[in-house]
């Protein structure tokens, strides 16, 4: 399992680590037992229980085995992968093609009534154009995936911006003044997704804020993310795709969001930040 900073990566491995060590206990157990049971290194069983060294699927059946808890094997395997799902790695998430990981993501926006985006580097994907999609990630399956399936990625992330149009659901889009005038794609691509961005602003369920460039900021960009409803916040870094469940840890994100939204200018100013951008593009 990849080592994450995040406390919510953490706290998922320690509370694993923790039921592991009390199964340990109860059954009147020391580490060094366990390690025997299990035919591994004495210090292994040690570094499972100080979450110090995840364990494997299979260490867990025979952690349970050589307990006595058979009947708890299940629970804690799921608890194995809900702390494994808190990091996951580009490289694993997106080894059978970029399709799948859009796929994956659905269930999460379709059950979610408010969201909140912020990005300092891209038009987020809920509202970005058809062409705009396929220039993104081309650049990412050229950059770290073999397998080529970029025409149904594209596909099943238009899929996916339905929930804009759906009713029920309210969509705070924030982004900094630099992602109008950067793109992976050609000029017709751009001046296409800035255009968009004009149509999106009158849907009635959708605020668009933009953050202007200027000097002397109270708060300077940040990595992009995204907030689900209040349960949840994901993270796209360069190294892996981050889930933040933890109460305290949603609410620093909500906080942040906050802040750079008072930043950012709406409505008449945000439209000509746009068109300034356009105008750019000749």
């Amino acid at each position: 399992m990849a080592v994450s900073s995040s406390s919510s990566a953490q706290q998922a491995r320690q509370a694993l680590a923790d039921r592991l060590a009390e199964l340990c206990r109860d059954a009147g157990l020391t580490g060094r037992d366990i390690a025997e049971r299990c035919d591994w290194h004495p210090s292994k069983s040690s570094r499972i229980m100080n979450a110090k060294t995840p364990p494997s699927a299979d260490d867990i059946r025979a952690w349970c085995q050589a307990t006595g808890a058979e009947d708890q094997t299940d629970d804690l395997v799921a608890s194995l992968r809900t702390a494994e799902g808190a990091w996951i790695g580009w490289r694993r998430m997106e080894r059978t093609g970029l399709k799948q990981a859009q796929e994956a993501r659905l269930p999460l926006y379709e059950r979610t009534r408010r969201f909140r985006c912020y990005s300092s580097w891209l038009v987020p994907g809920l509202i970005q154009t058809r062409e705009y999609t396929e220039s993104v990630l081309r650049a990412v399956q050229r950059r770290r995936v073999e397998i080529d399936d970029v025409a149904e990625a594209v596909a099943a992330r238009m899929e996916r911006q339905r929930v804009l149009y759906e009713g029920g659901r309210r969509f705070a889009f924030l982004f900094e003044e630099s992602v109008l005038r950067n793109s992976l794609g050609e000029t017709d691509v751009q001046a296409g997704q800035l255009h968009h961005l004009l149509t999106l602003g009158s849907l009635p369920n959708v605020s668009l804020g933009i953050v202007p460039m200027r000097l002397a900021r109270s708060r300077m960009p940040v990595e992009g993310f995204w907030i689900f409803d209040s349960a949840q916040v994901n993270v796209e870094l360069i190294s892996g795709y981050l889930t933040i469940t933890q109460p305290s840890e949603v609410g620093m994100y909500a906080e942040t969001f906050e802040e750079l939204a008072a930043l950012a200018v709406y409505g008449a100013p945000a439209r000509a930040l746009i068109a300034s951008a356009m105008d750019a593009l000749g």
